[in-house]
């Protein structure tokens, strides 16, 4: 996962004006990227709480709660981005929150 540049893409409501993107060195920082918006969303939510938890599930929701995601990876063969969707990312996110927790 090194190595291959990733937009994520993202439109966190039905309105068009809310279309944004994030880019990061690798499909791993792009991981880290969205579990951190997701913690400060979940801290934006719950001010007054110090230690938040939340399994894959919530992390899951929180994705799916988004009108639309996805993501442009680098492809070093063919010198152009691939599109992965919403599923793909989901199964990327797993793959590496368990290399994590090894």
């Amino acid at each position: 996962m090194a190595n291959r540049h990733t937009i994520v893409l993202m439109q966190t409501t039905p309105s068009r004006a809310s279309r944004t993107f994030m880019d990061y060195d690798s499909i791993s920082q792009a991981m880290d990227g969205i579990c951190g918006l997701y913690e400060r969303k979940l801290k934006e939510i719950n001010p007054t709480i110090r230690n938040l938890t939340y399994d894959i599930a919530d992390l899951y929701n929180f994705m799916d709660g988004l009108s639309d995601m996805s993501a442009l990876v680098f492809d070093h063969s063919i010198q152009a981005y691939l599109p992965n969707d919403r599923q793909w990312m989901k199964h990327k996110m797993f793959q590496h929150l368990k290399k994590l927790a090894h």
